[in-house]
């Protein structure tokens, strides 16, 4: 079984030149390494007006916890609405074509008149 060739990394030596190195041949830190990784919060308006004004880790946490129930609870009303809105709009067409069927020309009549209300 043949073995693998060895990694080597390109570096580039003090006067300019370039040269081809080990892995093994770089020097190795000794002790532990400390890696530092910083992420970007996300963009939240409310959290950073609350902390520029002073109001402090409370309503930060209030927003953060009650901002997305806030959200859901909204959009749940506004799509009930919808749907009380479609409802009434069937109805009401419902109600101008049997009274337009059944009525006779009375019945045009009156549908004219729900019509224009």
């Amino acid at each position: 079984m043949e073995s693998l060739p060895t990694p080597r990394t390109v570096v580039q030596l003090p006067d300019g030149t370039h040269a081809y190195v080990s892995p093994y041949d770089l020097p190795q830190p000794s002790g532990p390494q400390v890696v530092h990784i910083h992420q970007a919060a996300p963009d939240r308006t409310v959290q950073r007006v609350a902390l520029g004004s002073g109001i402090g880790a409370g309503a930060v946490g209030a927003s953060v916890y009650f901002g997305p129930m806030l959200i859901a609870a909204i959009t749940s009303m506004a799509v009930s609405l919808a749907v009380v809105a479609l409802v009434v709009v069937v109805t009401g067409w419902a109600v101008v074509n049997v009274v337009r069927s059944v009525g006779g020309a009375d019945g045009k009549a009156a549908a004219k008149r729900l019509r224009k209300r």
